[in-house]
């Protein structure tokens, strides 16, 4: 699949089962390492927050290939959601969409924030596009990009 012809689309309802399915393949290795893991509860957890209008699906090569949020807050943005299909990692896809959507929160001025849970690789990919740790707890990192 080439990786490098990608597209964001709004979500719509449709959408929902195969992000939430998504969402329990990308995070059950961290999940499981962190002790918790639910294979209902990882699914459920995106059913009850998902809201369509700050959702977009990546589409890759014309397929579905991950999703993205990014969620109004009183100080800035909240990205979350943030899923690409294990099977498209590692080849500079969550890299550019995450390089597109921070061009956009930039003009806007506000910082951007998102929590990873520890130990979880995704925290490179924040750190190597300017976010730093604002806080952590046993399992959640939170990081800014001011």
């Amino acid at each position: 699949m080439d990786t490098s012809t990608w597209t964001l689309r709004p979500a719509t309802p449709a959408d929902v089962e195969p992000i939430a399915e998504l969402r329990a393949v990308v995070m059950r290795p961290d999940l499981e390492r962190l002790g918790r893991f639910d294979e209902q509860r990882v699914r459920q957890r995106f059913r009850d927050a998902f809201v369509a209008e700050h959702l977009s699906v990546i589409v890759a090569d014309g397929r579905f290939a991950g999703c993205v949020a990014l969620r109004p807050a009183e100080d800035g943005l909240w990205l979350e959601h943030f899923f690409v299909d294990p099977a498209l990692q590692g080849r500079g896809l969550g890299s550019a969409v995450l390089r597109t959507l921070l061009a956009r929160t930039d003009a806007g001025g506000g910082p951007v924030r998102l929590n990873v849970l520890q130990g979880s690789a995704a925290r490179r990919l924040y750190e190597r596009h300017g976010f730093v740790v604002e806080s952590e707890d046993p399992v959640d990192v939170f990081m800014v990009r001011r």
